[in-house]
């Protein structure tokens, strides 16, 4: 998936199911393979959905990075890939799977947001909590991206 711009606020209906907004559906590239990946993040309490084949590709470089005869490289190789997949549906929808609804509260309300190599599903309220904790997006930029580049 190439870089989605964009964060679409959405609602979930009671079998788990939410239409993808059509300006993230307009950036998909086209293809054949109409497969998803859905997982529960390891940074935060909200879902990410990637193309088939852009899971495939992290799964590959997990597999080269990590020694997987090493039990804290197993553990976290099968955290990473504990996923599902999932498909658009004939009027564009997706079915968030109900334990992994359940994990990250995601009941009615959502937020989509766009998250480098895939797409970010928050329930609403978690999303608009996120910054109350006086995170400093500055100084954490400059920290890391360098002086001047924000100006």
């Amino acid at each position: 998936m190439s870089s989605i711009i964009g964060i679409e606020y959405c609602k979930v209906d009671s079998n788990g199911r939410f239409k993808l907004p059509v300006a993230l559906k307009k950036q998909l590239v086209p293809t054949d393979d109409v497969r998803f990946v859905i997982r529960q993040s390891i940074y935060n309490k909200c879902l990410e959905i990637f193309t088939y084949s852009d899971f495939q590709t992290e799964v590959t470089i997990l597999r080269e990075k990590l020694n997987l005869y090493n039990p804290n490289a197993k553990r976290l190789f099968r955290k990473l890939t504990e996923s599902n997949i999932i498909e658009l549906d004939a009027n564009d929808r997706f079915l968030i799977p109900m334990e992994q609804r359940s994990l990250t509260g995601i009941d009615k309300d959502i937020v989509i947001v766009s998250a480098a190599n895939c797409m970010e599903i928050w329930d609403a309220s978690t999303y608009k909590n996120i910054d109350n904790d006086g995170f400093d997006y500055v100084a954490t930029a400059e920290e890391l991206l360098g002086t001047g580049l924000l100006s």
